[in-house]
């Protein structure tokens, strides 16, 4: 059961929030690369908020199932590190 809107597979942003504490963009990445296939390439892009305190990290990758993204926003939302996630 594909939910409305989307057909798999597809090109899906991921947006990660969290405090900017240096490495949070490589820890997403790495939660990322866990439910991604390895040769499959990840587009990176990540913001500062304009105080400095916060990063939203997006990353774009090829979406397989609603199984896949169930996993990883299971993982993210478990993460203490993670504020939000869209």
């Amino acid at each position: 059961d594909e939910p409305l809107g989307f057909v798999f597979p597809c090109s899906f942003p991921l947006k990660v929030f969290g405090h900017d504490t240096g490495d949070f963009e490589a820890m997403v990445v790495s939660v990322v690369r866990r439910h991604v296939a390895d040769e499959e390439e990840l587009e990176v892009f990540s913001r500062r908020s304009n105080g400095g305190k916060y990063l939203a990290v997006t990353v774009t990758f090829t979406a397989q199932s609603r199984q896949q993204l169930d996993g990883l926003y299971l993982e993210l939302s478990q993460n203490k590190r993670v504020l939000m996630t869209l």
